[in-house]
C-alpha cells in the first residue's frame, strides 16, 4: 500500500504548472476561438458595408428628387416662379428639409437652375468608429436655352397629297410644329425657311433674281439643278444656273386620256402660295401660306432637300442680304445663314413625304428655243397638244428624261450626305409610304432614330411635335 502525497505548497505550484504547459502544448479550442474572432469581424464590416449601402441609396433618392425639381423649374414654357417649383418638389416627397439652396439664372433667351440639398445620416456601425453620421450630398443644374436655330421645313405638295385627307393632315400636323418651335421667347433666335415641293421648287422672284440664272421667260421660277451639285450644300455663288421650263407634262382627264387642255400642274409650281418663303419668324404668315397649299405634279422630293439645304449654307448669306434689301427677310437676320462652325448655331431639316421620286421630263431643245415656243407650251397642255396635234412616230422627237426617279434617289442621296458632312440634323418623316419610300427617306435621315414612319393624321402630327420638342431640347447639364 502507497503512502499519500503530502499536498505542500510547492507541489500544487508544480502541479498547476504543469497543466498549464500541457494546455498550451495542446490545439484542441483554438479553431473556435479563430471562428469567433472572424464572425465578430464580419458583422463589424457588414454592418459598415450597411453604412455606406444606406447612404447611396439616400443619395440616389434625394438626387433624382434634385434632378426632376431643376428640370421642371429650368423649363421656360411653365410660368410658376422657379424655386416655388422646386421647393414643391421637395415638399411632395418629403425631403423639404434637406433642401439647402436654389439659385436660378435667367436670361433673355435661357434659364438655368441649379439645386443643392443635403441629408445627414445615422450611422450606427461607423459610430463605433468615431463617425456619428455621414452626409448625404445632392447637386443639379438643368438648363433650357433658345439657342440659335435654323429651320427648312420641306414639304410634300405633290399630285397623291391630295389623296386619303393626306394635304390637309399635314396642314395641321405642319402648323403645330411651326407652333412649338416659334413659341414666345425664341424671337430673334429661331427663323425658319418653308419649301414647298412637287416637281420642282418656285423659289420664286426674289431669291431667282439674287442667283445668276439664263433667264428665258418670266412665267415662274425655278432652276433646274445640275446633277453634280447634290454633292454640295451650297447653291454655288456666281454659276449660271439653267431656268426650268414652263409647261406640263401631265394630262387631267375624267373620262378619256387627253380630254382637257389643263395647266394647273405645270413642272415648274407658278402659284404665289407655292414659292419657297425664306428665313422667316413670322409665325402667322408661314401657317397662312401652308394653308393655301394644293395638291400637284410630280414628286421630286431630291429638289426639295437641296433648296432647304442651300438655305441653311452659309453661302446664301450673299443672297439674304439683298432678300433683306427687298424686304423679304428681317433685318434681324441679316446674318444668317450662320457659318457651319458656329456653336451657338443649330442648322436642321425637316423633310416630309408621302411617296418617292418620279420622272421629270423636258421639252427639246429644238422645239424650246424661239420666244414663240416659249410661248406656245406655256399656252397648251404638253400631251395633249402631241396627241392632239403630233403624230404618235415624232413623239419621242418632242422631249427627254431630265431626271428619272432612279436618278432622283441618287441626287437625294447625295445632297442628304452633303447635308449631314456639315452638320446639318435631318429629320425626316414617311407619311403612309411604301417600302421603297421608307428605305430613301430612313436613309437620308440623320439617324434611325431621326426616321418617322406614320400613317393616318394623328400620327403625323404627333412627329412633328416630337421633332419640335427635340430641337427646343431640355438639357441637364451637371
Amino acid at each position: 500500500m502507497m503512502s499519500p502525497v503530502k499536498l505542500t505548497k510547492k507541489t500544487l505550484t508544480n502541479s498547476l504548472s504543469a497543466r498549464a504547459e500541457r494546455f498550451a502544448r495542446e490545439e484542441d479550442g483554438i479553431m473556435t476561438v479563430w471562428v469567433l474572432a472572424m464572425i465578430m469581424m464580419m458583422v463589424m464590416v457588414g454592418g459598415i458595408q450597411l453604412d455606406f449601402m444606406r447612404h447611396q441609396m439616400e443619395r440616389s433618392r434625394l438626387q433624382a428628387v434634385s434632378d426632376r425639381a431643376a428640370l421642371a423649374a429650368a423649363d421656360l414654357d411653365q410660368t410658376q416662379d422657379p424655386k416655388t417649383v422646386v421647393q414643391d418638389y421637395f415638399t411632395k416627397s418629403g425631403m423639404s428639409s434637406y433642401l439647402s439652396s436654389v439659385t436660378v439664372d435667367p436670361g433673355l433667351n435661357y434659364r438655368t437652375v441649379t439645386v443643392n440639398a443635403s441629408k445627414e445620416l445615422d450611422t450606427p456601425y461607423l459610430r463605433k468608429f468615431g463617425v456619428d453620421t455621414l452626409t448625404v450630398p445632392a447637386r443639379s443644374k438643368a438648363e433650357e436655352r433658345f439657342q440659335k436655330v435654323e429651320i427648312s421645313l420641306v414639304l410634300d405638295v405633290s399630285g397623291s397629297m391630295a389623296d386619303n385627307s393626306k394635304l390637309s393632315n399635314m396642314k395641321v400636323a405642319a402648323k403645330s410644329f411651326i407652333d412649338t418651335v416659334m413659341r414666345e421667347g425664341t424671337k430673334g433666335y429661331v427663323s425658319l425657311s418653308l419649301v414647298p415641293y412637287s416637281e420642282q421648287v418656285n423659289v420664286g422672284p426674289n431669291i431667282f433674281n439674287a442667283l445668276w440664272v439664263d433667264t428665258f421667260h418670266n412665267f415662274s421660277h425655278c432652276i433646274d439643278v445640275p446633277d453634280g451639285h447634290f454633292v454640295q450644300t451650297q447653291m454655288t455663288p456666281g454659276f449660271p444656273w439653267d431656268q426650268t421650263q414652263h409647261f406640263q407634262w401631265n394630262r387631267y382627264s375624267i373620262e378619256t386620256d387627253y380630254e382637257e387642255n389643263t395647266l394647273f400642274d405645270t413642272v415648274c409650281p407658278r402659284q404665289v402660295y407655292e414659292r419657297v418663303l425664306p428665313i422667316s419668324q413670322d409665325a402667322g404668315a408661314l401657317k397662312a401660306q401652308i394653308d393655301l397649299f394644293q395638291a400637284r405634279a410630280g414628286t421630286a422630293i431630291y429638289m426639295g432637300v437641296k433648296w432647304g439645304t442651300a438655305l441653311l449654307d452659309p453661302s446664301f448669306q450673299q443672297s439674304t442680304t439683298r432678300l433683306v434689301s427687298d424686304g423679304v427677310v428681317e433685318a434681324t437676320f441679316a446674318d444668317r445663314p450662320a457659318p457651319y462652325n458656329d456653336a451657338e448655331t443649330l442648322k436642321t431639316i425637316v423633310l416630309m413625304t408621302d411617296g418617292e421620286n418620279s420622272d421629270s421630263n423636258r421639252i427639246s431643245s429644238s422645239a424650246y428655243k424661239t420666244d414663240s415656243e416659249i410661248a406656245h407650251w406655256s399656252n397648251w397642255n404638253f400631251q395633249y397638244y402631241l396627241h392632239t396635234f403630233i403624230s404618235s412616230k415624232k413623239h419621242h422627237q418632242y422631249y427627254y428624261p431630265r431626271y428619272t426617279a432612279a436618278t432622283g434617289d441618287t441626287l437625294l442621296e447625295n445632297i442628304c450626305d452633303a447635308a449631314k458632312r456639315e452638320g446639318i440634323v435631318i429629320w425626316s418623316i414617311g407619311f403612309e409610304v411604301d417600302l421603297h419610300g421608307t428605305d430613301i427617306m430612313k436613309n437620308c435621315a440623320s439617324s434611325p432614330s431621326h426616321y418617322f414612319d406614320v400613317d393616318g393624321g394623328t400620327e403625323l402630327t404627333d412627329a412633328f411635335k416630337a421633332i419640335a420638342g427635340q430641337i427646343h431640347q431640355l438639357r441637364l447639364i451637371q
